[in-house]
């Protein structure tokens, strides 16, 4: 019995993938470039936005975190509202890092507070004012929005 070395295709290399699907791929690649292009150029609007509603609850917080995931959030007065281990507060953590790089990019104070706010819709965000960037927390999941959300109760 004879063994075979080679891997059993039976064709050739030019034709593993035609030529004619390389082409229709790179043709729906430039088409999508060139609607998004044309879209941006006549300033179309920004859609999938989260929609606008009025403000339930807002609260003043200072976040402080660690690396390792662990996390304190303090009120505006600085007494100390909550306070999680490293298996707790890592989503309150990594929304202190990104905090912390989007200040440093600002070149602001670093210790600043943010705005935490319920909506009427039940959509929460946080809202760093010092540099006026914020974020739609429902993105990230309910438990992680559910973390923010224990913080204004």
């Amino acid at each position: 019995m004879e063994t075979v070395d080679k891997a059993r295709i039976h064709a050739t290399e030019r034709e593993l993938v035609p030529r004619l699907f390389v082409r229709a791929m790179f043709g729906m690649v430039m088409i999508c470039l060139t609607m998004v292009a044309i879209y941006r150029w006549m300033d179309g609007p920004v859609q999938y936005t989260a929609p606008e509603a009025p403000v339930v609850i807002e609260k003043t917080l200072f976040l402080e975190g660690a690396m390792s995931g662990a996390a304190k959030v303090f009120a505006e007065d600085g007494t100390l509202i909550a306070e999680y281990s490293p298996e707790e507060g890592g989503f309150l953590s990594g929304m202190w890092r990104v905090l912390q790089r989007e200040r440093t990019k600002a070149r602001v104070d670093l210790d600043g507070p943010v705005i935490v706010r319920a909506r009427e819709n039940n959509r929460l965000e946080i809202f760093d004012p010092s540099t006026g960037w914020g974020a739609d927390l429902m993105g990230f999941g309910a438990d992680n929005s559910a973390a923010f959300a224990r913080l204004l109760n």
